[in-house]
């Protein structure tokens, strides 16, 4: 099976644990996400299967939108509520207004220092993993940008807030930043990933209706399955020929004329997928990922 599953995480299990269960429901020889989400997280996780695992690279760097709940008063070693508490503060009076302007600071292109617990590397090592066995974790700040926050609510020592982020954005910092901002400790309470681009607005299918279905009908299951086109809808068309679109499957570069562009999507007559290209600076057109799939 070809194609894109928007799969609603449930909490408690990690992303490769819900692929994993994924994979297995369709029997698909291979499988990729296109993003984590902690275990504390719910909500959209692109779960690409078959042909799709070949665009999943070009969904990691997209725009992805969140709801969070920030817990204010304790700040803990993972930066969630799974963590050990290491720090606690009085929680000072707040409203609406003084929280918009605290987080308005980090709207923008900023500076984040990651959380020492995360699925970064240090030489080769997951720095969660240098962190649980007590090892001293520094992690240098790193560019993100975070297109918009809304206040959702300021009530009971909680602050419930819309992300829209770029990728490499961890929410986990954030919810620890902005209670610095606002003079208090300060955690990730709840997380929920409301959609990733380019599938705003798009409907996710559970585990439980996944696992359900697939112990019914397969080929019923098949048709939750997004084309493998739909991962690629941000990136800019050219439109072959059949003798050029034959010449492109086959590995050879083609005039085109275009514009230099470091990925396009590649369609072929009718609007059939036939991959993904490059478009050099002389404007010739260079197979870069051949897909074989709708």
């Amino acid at each position: 099976m070809d194609g894109i599953l928007l799969l609603d995480k449930p909490e408690g299990l990690s992303s490769n644990q819900a692929l994993q269960r994924v994979r297995r429901a369709f029997g698909a020889a291979r499988a990729g996400h296109t993003g984590s989400l902690d275990p504390l997280a719910t909500g959209m996780l692109p779960c690409c299967l078959g042909e799709a695992t070949k665009v999943a690279g070009y969904l990691l760097g997209a725009r992805k939108a969140y709801r969070a709940r920030v817990r204010l008063g304790t700040t803990t070693t993972t930066g969630d509520r799974e963590g050990e508490v290491v720090e606690r503060s009085p929680v000072p009076a707040l409203d609406r207004a003084a929280v918009e302007a605290a987080v308005g600071r980090f709207v923008g292109r900023i500076l984040q220092r990651p959380p020492a617990y995360s699925a970064l590397k240090r030489g080769g090592v997951p720095l969660y993993r240098l962190a649980r066995r007590g090892e001293t974790v520094e992690v240098e700040p790193r560019p993100v940008e975070i297109h918009a926050i809304t206040v959702l609510a300021v009530e009971d020592g909680r602050i419930d807030l819309d992300v829209v982020c770029g990728a490499g954005t961890y929410l986990r910092s954030l919810a620890v930043d902005l209670g610095v901002a606002l003079g208090c400790a300060a955690h990730l309470e709840a997380l929920r990933r409301t959609w990733v681009d380019p599938f705003e607005g798009r409907p996710m299918r559970t585990l439980a209706e996944v696992e359900a279905q697939a112990g019914r009908d397969r080929t019923v299951l098949a048709t939750s399955l997004l084309p493998v086109a739909e991962g690629l809808a941000g990136l800019p068309p050219v439109r072959l020929d059949a003798k050029a679109a034959e010449r492109f499957r086959h590995g050879q570069a083609l005039p085109m004329g275009l514009d230099a562009a470091e990925a396009v999507r590649v369609e072929g007559p009718g609007g059939a997928l036939l991959g993904i290209g490059a478009v050099d600076a002389d404007g010739r057109l260079r197979p870069r990922r051949l897909i074989h799939a709708g």
